[in-house]
Parts: structure tokens; sequence; C-alpha cells
């Protein structure tokens, strides 16, 4: 028995975007706000465009494995990995940094939302673009009976 797919409510939807635009709104006026220096902001923001970038990788390469599409296990290993180094880098990045614990919490909250919006944002869009193609092939089926 199939299970019958519907498409991802308005509500998740705009809630997903939304925690999307806050986390990364907030950790960039963060970054520019903050009294580092423009080489530790520029660090800052290539990790949560390269923690973005694995997150949503990652959700995809285990949605294709979930749908029967081919996903080698080497790309599949590298976007484990991707994930991995990400997390990793911005824990020892504020661990190391000389700033107060609470603008650490502040940076790191502000990723993790991110990097959870972000593979729900490509979630839905997933799911949306197969709900309409299901909707489309029983059109199509149903105009030929």
């Amino acid at each position: 028995m199939k299970l019958k797919q519907s498409a991802p409510s308005g509500a998740f939807i705009g809630a997903s975007w939304l925690a999307l635009f806050i986390g990364a709104l907030t950790y960039s006026i963060g970054l520019w706000n903050a009294t580092m220096q423009l080489n530790e902001k520029g660090y800052y923001f290539t990790l949560i465009l390269y923690g973005l970038f694995s997150a949503i990788s990652l959700q995809k390469s285990v949605r294709d494995k979930q749908e029967g599409i081919p996903v080698t296990g080497l790309y599949f290993g590298l976007c484990w990995l991707s994930v991995g180094a990400a997390l990793l880098l911005l824990a020892v990045g504020l661990w190391n940094a000389t700033i107060v614990l609470s603008e650490k919490g502040f940076y790191a909250m502000s990723y993790v939302l991110s990097l959870f919006a972000a593979v729900a944002v490509q979630k839905n869009v997933r799911d949306a673009a197969l709900f309409k193609t299901e909707m489309s092939a029983s059109d199509l089926s149903s105009e030929d009976a």
C-alpha cells in the first residue's frame, strides 16, 4: 500500500522560510556589528555559507537515497563530513574567540537555527515539487480513462 503524498502546509513553508531568514539575518547582523577583525568576520561568514550548503546537500542526498535515486557512497560520506566539519570549525572558532560567552551562544544558536531552517526549506521545496508531479501524473491518468 502506497501512502498518498501531500503538499507541505503553507504555515510550515512560511515558518521554515522565516526561521531561515531570522537565523541568517541575525547571524549576519551580529557579524556586521562585531568588534572582531575583518579576517575573523570572514571566517565566520564563510562558515555560515559552507554550513548552509553542506546541510542542504546532505538533506538532498538523504532524500535522493530514500526515493531510490542513486547516490554514491563517496558523495554521501562527503556530505556528512562537510556538515561535521562546518560544526566543528564553528565550535573551534567560538571556543578560541575572545568574545563574551553570551556572544558565543548567540552565534552558535543562530548558526544552528539557520542550518535547521535551510534543511526544512529544501525539504518543503522537494515535497512541493513531488506533490505537483504526482498531481500532474494523476490528472493525465484520469484524462486517459
